[in-house]
């Protein structure tokens, strides 16, 4: 989902949902960057990269866009940070969480834990706690074993999964393939209405012989159906369960429902009666501060213990990591920072304009300053965990005279000193824009005059869905994971509304690639091909892949036992503990 700040949509599946797992790309305010050439305009880019987060949040007036000079930023500085010192030590004596009991900070409230129909973040994550799915998802972002222990695919329009013995839901009731059967055809037959029907439109019927074993039967070859039957893309429901599942959920899962009031929390419990490995927290609350200053205030005074890919600022996690109560754990992650281009715009449809801005862009200073060294260069939109990564692509490492001789051969030479104006459409979103200023005097280096224009999301997103734009950054949350991206992204029949292809980028060779590797069940076969896609997507550039953002998690020391996998979801509650004494 596009949301305004950072309520992040994991992806598991299909083409409409798909469409939920961008998000504008998120870095630090809306200050343009000043100074000339070298290291005075270095030192400008470091100074407004420091202060400029602390300027919005205690009510300095900036225009979005607007020129701060250095000795602005300065000067206000000291102000700012003696009144942050000030409410820091006003709020560091509240209260603890409760004996047992894990505080994590989210940032919104779930929007329905039905698992066959929410597919916000909150949602799926914390549903993928409370039920099974048939199958899991390990740290190469294949499928494993989950409800089905073992699995079959006689011909690529049938596959049978045999049921793990001894799954109970926590109401007591066995779990078996009449549920299995269930979950799926309340979907496909319309008793429940919602967008994941479609992720399962190719399966034409579903066969339960007996308790635990499940047939799915396709109308066509559809390669991705077993990630669309793995974490967070739809955990199985009790049989005949309708709506009321929203409002208390009954699953098998490590956690168990407990109470859920609406922009405050959500509670659940260990399942102690749980069929696979048990957890070791009594109960987790799940507290909504969609306030990042409020968040790291909550985080310092002890009154939460976890927060995992917040909104608070790379400077704000460092800061927190000095508090000696409190620690930091990193790992590499999948969300996909992204520049998006409209291959139907006369200047940019040339291959060589959308090179050189490639190698205009300087991804080492804006990892550095605006990211604090947590996130990595990407090559590709699939994550490199992924199976069907393929990093033997061009880099476009940041190369002036390359953009340069590029632009000169597309027939812009560099005249009065600009060779055109571009548009930058992004949100109004404050910590988007100084990487958009950022990027606008990269490119200014090379003659490219770019003219930023901030909209609230809603508009910049609905011209981004219409083609309306030049260029656009967004991020891809979780959707990037499996490569039917590629399809539902690039191939020529996702123009919209039909899919998420906005920038109208069109091959017949990639488009016969994706079809082949989609009809293809074997892995080892399909990997090839994507392998080719990639390679294509990296010579004609209708994104720019910019950087992977780290997994960050900041915790009380007293949560141990925590194992960050690279989807970034909630699954590091299933082997956390609270130490000795905090139980």
């Amino acid at each position: 989902m596009e949301d305004a700040l950072g309520a992040d949509v994991i992806g598991s599946h299909h083409d409409a949902q798909l469409e939920n797992r961008e998000q504008y790309l998120s870095d630090v305010p809306g200050l343009r960057m000043m100074g000339g050439a070298g290291a005075g305009r270095s030192r400008t880019f470091q100074a407004v990269i420091r202060w400029g987060r602390l300027l919005r949040p205690f009510g300095t007036n900036v225009r979005p866009g607007a020129a701060v000079p250095t000795w602005t930023v300065v000067r206000q500085t000291s102000a700012i940070v003696g009144g942050l010192a000030l409410i820091l030590f006003l709020f560091c004596c509240s209260g603890k969480p409760e004996p047992g009991t894990l505080v994590m900070i989210i940032e919104s409230s779930p929007t329905n834990l039905d698992p066959r129909v929410g597919i916000d973040a909150q949602s799926e994550r914390i549903d993928n706690l409370i039920f099974d799915d048939l199958l899991e998802r390990g740290n190469d972002l294949n499928v494993a074993p989950g409800l089905a222990e073992r699995w079959e695919i006689p011909d690529p329009l049938t596959y049978i999964f045999h049921l793990h013995h001894g799954a109970k839901f926590h109401d007591g009731r066995p779990l078996t393939s009449r549920d299995v059967k269930w979950t799926f055809d309340s979907l496909l037959q319309g008793k429940i209405r919602s967008t994941k029907a479609a992720v399962y439109r190719f399966v034409d019927h579903i066969d339960a012989p007996d308790d635990f074993t499940v047939i799915f039967h396709l109308k066509e070859p559809f390669a991705t159906l077993l990630w669309n039957l793995s974490d967070g893309a739809i955990g199985i429901v009790p049989y005949e369960s309708g709506d009321e599942i929203a409002r208390h959920p009954i699953g098998s899962g490590p956690f168990k429902f407990v109470s859920a009031e609406t922009d405050k929390e959500v509670i659940v419990e260990r399942n102690d009666e749980y069929w696979g490995e048990k957890a070791h927290l009594a109960r987790v609350r799940f507290a909504v501060i969609p306030d990042s200053t409020t968040e790291a205030l909550e985080l310092r005074k002890g009154s939460a213990d976890v927060a995992i890919n917040s909104s608070m600022s790379p400077d704000a996690v460092l800061t927190l990591e000095r508090n000696p109560q409190l620690a930091v754990e990193r790992g590499s992650g999948t969300r996909l920072a992204y520049l998006g281009f409209n291959l139907r715009d006369p200047i940019l449809k040339d291959v060589r304009v959308r090179q050189a801005i490639a190698y205009a862009l300087d991804r080492r200073p804006m990892i550095e300053y605006l990211w604090r060294g947590q996130a990595q260069p990407a090559r590709s939109v699939l994550p490199t965990q992924s199976w069907a990564y393929n990093g033997d692509v061009p880099p476009y490492d940041h190369n002036l005279d390359q953009a340069k001789q590029l632009l000169d051969a597309a027939g812009y030479s560099a005249g009065n000193g600009t060779r055109f104006h571009i548009a930058m459409k992004t949100s109004t979103d404050e910590n988007t824009r100084l990487m958009m200023a950022v990027i606008q005097q990269q490119l200014r280096d090379v003659g490219i005059a770019v003219d930023i224009r901030s909209f609230e999301f809603a508009t910049f997103f609905a011209d981004v869905t219409h083609g309306a734009f030049q260029m656009y950054g967004l991020r891809w949350i979780g959707g990037n994971e499996d490569p039917d991206i590629f399809e539902y992204a690039f191939h020529s029949s996702k123009f919209p509304p039909n899919g998420a292809n906005r920038g109208y980028y069109s091959n017949p060779r990639v488009d016969a690639l994706i079809d082949k590797a989609r009809r293809e069940v074997d892995p080892s076969a399909r990997k090839p091909l994507y392998a080719e896609v990639q390679r294509t997507l990296a010579e004609e550039l209708p994104y720019i892949d910019l950087w992977y953002l780290d997994n960050v998690l900041v915790h009380n020391k007293r949560v141990v036992n925590l194992k960050l996998n690279p989807a970034g979801n909630y699954d590091f509650l299933r082997t956390a503990e609270l130490a000795a004494g905090e139980n």
